[in-house]
Order: structure tokens, then C-alpha cells, then sequence
């Protein structure tokens, strides 16, 4: 008798096979039997006419405060994620003393758009260590397993304080601390070690990210403390203004330490080769056998704007600044007064450089629809449509940002579109150098979804895709469970095999679907951010146990804190 039978389903396995049909066994947590099993179990799923594939391991999230109070981890939980990997981007909450808190607050807040608010309400603050910090989350239960990164900037700030948030070089001292610092995280559990060196990355004041400019000894020796302990892998983001200067230090670092790596890989419409360029530096680094990837999204980096959003293209025109903080309804009804319409479209915006940029990217600015279509057409764009209608695109943003009762939102791609389609994303997608992330889930909380990339990976790339060639579903799967749990060392996972961890999606794919992303206001201290569902994810199983039927939680926390590498199970050492 089995705890568990997955029953005549449709078998991706994970490993980029040929799909076949089968049945799965589980007993305590863990894969024990694939193909025919003739043993009953004391639960019973019956597959029949669904795809069966493992659970998804996203490496690229934002959770650092959820975990924190949010026992799901939702949105990701419901688009089939099993595991998540936080500490990203070089911004996290540990190690810190008692008095920086405000500061990794301000940081997250203005790099990863959270309310410093729901930060404040929401943390309790059980740690000061890394070690404290892991052990905080593993005394909480979970839907899924989580992963944690220790992330440069917090560990800057709390070896050199003020000096490290205005950016002065690090003395010889400090780097040794910081190294010492990482390795220790390493041994205590920490998956890798994360940083940026992006001017887009500020703090809620706008001053530039603790870790921008970071000098190469300093990064160099966090890496060589990091290679002594053969522990953890690097997760980078740049902004490759010089990209041969700075792509040599990152590869020094992984020549180094001997350790894996991924880097961001985004197409920017100011430089639209720049991303063959680095990948082409990164495939060249594997042909010297260092171990290090192109991380890249399944769709564009946008921003979703609305007036529930955080940015909506009015935000700084006078008159809607009037009316910003009333609530929704009232809003919608005072945009309704053809007086207040007028007013506000013959005004101009102010102190805002970003609100212009939008009106001049209407020829990249869509109305996102339900579904939502992450891959419009030029002749679906609000420049496009208001021509068509014979309205300036002003008004055309105007009216549309009052459908739906005012919740309607407005999609603007800010990478990855350079040529008005997902032709580069697809390449992207496609190379043996890339692996799939980005998603930023808990992040950007008023202004995107990305943690449903995973849903997209097998909508749109697998299924729907109308503008150019689709992807297979084998290859799909693989490259966001066994690929992309083996990038951070999770060797246990990602497989449909004997021995592996049971961590498995049972998938209506023909009637799947994608919702709308929408405004909730869930978080702590009544803070909002936008959610997405979606349907056909019939069962989601974490290590044995059904977590969500439907989309909705059974109430199983079988999720578990990972510490650092997993090993692959002996059955499948081979892997």
C-alpha cells in the first residue's frame, strides 16, 4: 500500500524526454515507483487525460519578509512552484543589527517596490545573524520549500554601516569580515550569495544601492572565502554600461571560487544586441568549463499601470494628484466629469521624468486585457488605437483607465520588445547558456506579477503562442524543474524518477488558463499588491502531501526550509 498513487496521467518527466503515460507511487515524501504500479494506494489521483510533470523550482523571488507571515507564499503557490530561492538582486534582511533595520527597509522598499509599511508590520525581527534569520523561517510552517541567498547589501551594511550606504570602498578588513560573513551563511544554509550593480536599484530616498561600484578585490574576496567553503552559488545583475570591465569581474569571481553563477540577461530597447554580446561572454566562459548561466523571464519586464496601481500615466499631472488619495470609486466618478476630463488632459505633468517617458512610448503601450495578451500586435497599441479612433493617445489612456470600474490596467514592456514582439525573449529562451528566473515574485508589488512566468512558460510558449514558433512542453518542463533546481544545487528535485522528492504538478493543460493580474489589499498594515490566478492546475503536491486542489489550499504545510545543496538521491546519482 502506497501513501499515494498518481494514476494514468501524461508523464513529463522533467528530463526533456518523450511524454508517456503512467502511474506514480509515493511513499514518505519521496518518489518510489514510475511506470505501471499495480499497488493501491490510500489516496488515488486519477491522471487520466492530464500532463503530470514536477513541481516547478523558481529561482528568482523576493519572499524575504513574506515568508515571514504568509504561510502559502502565494502568488507562487498557485502556479505550480514547489520551491523558491529569495535573497536576489543583492538585497535581503540578514544579517542585521537593530539599528539598520530602517535601512534594509528603505532599500527593499525602493528597490523591489514593497510598502516600507508592510516591511515594518509585517517583520518581527527574530534574528540578527544569517543563521538566526534561516532559523526563523524553518520554525514556520510553509505550502512550499524556500530557499535563501544572503545578499550583499545587507551584508555591507552590517560589517560597515553608514560608510556602506554611501558607497565607500571597502577596506581590507571589511572584505575579509564580509567573506567570512558569506562562508559562514554557506555552512549555516544559504544557497548562494546575491548582488547588484544597477543604478536602477535605490533605496526608498533614492540613493543608489550600497553595493553599485563595489570594487573587484572586494568582490573577489567574498568569492574566494565563499570557494573555500565549496558552498553556495552567485546570482548577479548589471547594468554592462562597460561591459567587457564588468563582465571580467564576474567571471573572475566564478574562475575563483569555482562556483556557479547566473546573470541577468534582459534585451534593453537602448542597446537591443547588448544581451547577444554578454551571452556570447557567457558561453564562452562554459567552453572554459566555469559554470555560469544567463538567467532570462518568459515575457517582457514591464509595468502595469492603473489607479489601483502605483503608477498610472496622470500620477503627476496636477489634478489627479488632487484626487489621488480618495478611494476607488470616488476617483472613478470624479474622472467621469467631462470638466474634470478636460482639465486634467490640457495639463502637462510635474516633477516626475518618469510619467513623460510614458506618453512617448504609446506605440508600446497596450490595454493588457483578460486573458492577458503578453504579446500584442503593433495595431493593438494605444498609439495605434487612438489613431484609429481619432483621439490623441491621452485620451484614449484616459477613457481606458476608467473600464472596469477603474480597475482596467495598461501594460507598457520596458525590456524584451525592442522590436514589438517575444523574438528575442525566444532566443533567449532557447540558448544551452540561459536558465529560467526573473520572475521577482513578492517583489514590485504595485506595478507587476512576474511570479505567474511559469504559467506563461507553458501558455503561451507551449500552447497559444500566435506571433511566431511555439516550444515544446518537454522542453518547457525541463528548463524549470530539473534545470533549474540543478543551477542552485537542489539535486533531489525537478524529476519525475525513483528516489526524487515528490514534488509534482497534475495539469488540466487543455482548458489551462491565465486571469487578469488584479489589485488586492491582503498585505500587512492593509497594504496592496497585484495577484494572478490561474486555472488547470488541478493538484499541486509538496514532498508527498496534495497542498492545493484547484488552486485552493488543502491546508497541508509540508514545505520546508533548504539548506543549501541537496544531494541527488542514490538511485539517481547519475543525474
Amino acid at each position: 500500500m502506497h501513501d499515494l498513487v498518481i494514476r494514468g496521467g501524461t508523464i513529463i518527466d522533467g528530463s526533456g524526454g518523450d511524454r508517456y503515460t503512467g502511474d506514480v507511487a509515493i511513499d514518505n515524501g519521496v518518489i518510489t515507483a514510475v511506470g505501471a504500479v499495480s499497488g493501491k494506494g490510500r489516496e488515488e489521483i486519477d491522471a487520466k487525460g492530464l500532463l503530470v510533470t514536477p513541481g516547478f523550482v523558481d529561482v528568482h523571488t523576493h519572499y524575504d519578509a513574506q515568508v515571514t507571515w504568509d504561510k502559502l507564499v502565494s502568488p507562487s503557490c498557485w502556479h505550480g512552484v514547489t520551491t523558491v530561492v529569495m535573497g536576489n538582486c543583492g538585497v535581503g534582511f540578514a544579517p542585521v543589527r537593530q539599528h539598520q533595520r530602517d535601512d534594509l527597509i528603505a532599500l527593499m522598499e525602493g528597490v523591489e517596490d514593497i510598502p516600507g509599511a508592510v516591511l515594518t508590520e509585517g517583520m518581527k525581527w527574530e534574528w540578527e545573524s544569517f543563521s538566526e534569520y534561516l532559523d526563523a523561517i524553518e520554525n514556520k510552517p510553509h505550502a512550499i520549500d524556500i530557499g535563501a541567498q544572503v545578499a550583499h547589501a545587507a551584508l555591507r551594511v552590517y560589517v560597515m554601516g553608514q560608510r556602506a550606504i554611501d558607497r565607500e570602498a571597502a577596506t581590507d578588513a571589511d572584505i575579509a569580515e564580509m567573506g567570512r560573513l558569506a562562508a559562514e551563511a554557506m555552512e549555516a544554509g544559504a544557497v548562494g550569495f546575491s548582488s547588484s550593480r544597477s543604478l536602477a536599484h535605490r533605496s526608498r530616498d533614492g540613493g543608489i544601492i550600497p553595493t553599485y561600484g563595489a570594487e573587484r578585490k572586494e568582490l573577489l574576496g567574498i568569492a574566494t572565502a565563499m570557494g573555500k567553503s565549496g558552498k553556495g552559488v552567485f546570482e548577479m545583475i548589471s547594468d554592462f554600461t562597460d561591459m567587457d570591465a564588468e563582465f571580467s569581474i564576474l567571471r573572475d569571481m566564478a574562475e575563483q571560487s569555482r562556483l556557479p553563477m547566473s546573470i541577468s540577461l534582459i534585451q534593453f530597447d537602448q542597446r537591443p544586441d547588448g544581451w547577444r554580446k554578454l551571452l556570447g561572454l557567457i558561453a564562452d566562459a562554459e567552453k572554459d568549463g566555469l559554470q555560469m548561466k544567463g538567467q532570462v523571464s518568459a515575457r517582457p519586464i514591464c509595468l502595469l499601470m492603473g489607479l489601483q496601481a502605483s503608477m498610472n500615466p496622470f500620477s503627476s499631472h496636477p489634478s489627479y494628484r488632487e484626487i489621488a488619495d480618495l478611494p476607488l470609486e470616488q476617483r472613478v466618478a470624479k474622472m467621469r466629469d467631462p470638466a474634470f476630463r478636460a482639465q486634467l488632459l490640457s495639463e502637462k505633468p510635474t516633477g516626475n521624468t518618469v510619467v513623460p517617458g510614458m506618453f512617448s512610448a504609446t506605440h508600446k503601450m497596450y490595454p493588457l486585457g483578460d486573458p492577458p495578451d503578453y504579446e500584442p500586435s503593433p495595431e493593438k497599441s494605444v498609439k495605434a488605437l487612438a489613431e484609429a479612433r481619432g483621439v490623441t493617445p491621452e485620451e484614449l489612456i484616459y477613457d481606458l483607465l476608467l473600464h472596469n470600474e477603474g480597475k482596467e490596467l495598461l501594460y507598457l514592456p520596458l525590456a524584451n520588445y525592442t522590436s514589438n514582439d517575444l523574438s528575442a525573449v525566444r532566443e533567449m529562451i532557447l540558448s544551452p547558456h540561459t536558465a529560467f528566473g526573473l520572475g521577482d515574485g513578492g517583489a514590485h508589488v504595485g506595478f507587476l506579477c512576474d511570479a505567474t512566468f511559469t504559467t506563461t512558460h507553458l501558455i503561451h510558449w507551449g500552447r497559444d503562442r500566435t506571433r511566431g514558433e511555439k516550444l515544446p512542453l518537454e522542453y518547457l518542463v525541463k528548463r524549470q524543474t530539473r534545470d533549474t533546481a540543478k543551477l542552485v544545487g537542489f539535486l533531489d528535485r525537478g524529476l519525475i524518477a525513483t528516489g526524487m522528492k515528490a514534488d509534482i504538478n497534475v495539469i488540466d493543460f487543455d482548458n489551462m488558463k491565465l486571469g487578469a493580474p488584479h489589485i488586492v489589499y491582503d498585505l500587512p498594515a492593509g497594504g496592496k499588491r497585484l495577484i494572478q490566478k490561474a486555472s488547470g492546475y488541478k493538484y499541486t503536491i509538496v514532498s508527498g502531501q496534495v497542498t492545493f486542489i484547484d488552486g485552493q489550499s488543502t491546508g497541508a504545510m509540508p514545505g520546508r526550509l533548504v539548506r543549501g545543496s541537496q544531494p541527488a538521491p542514490a538511485l539517481n546519482a547519475a543525474e
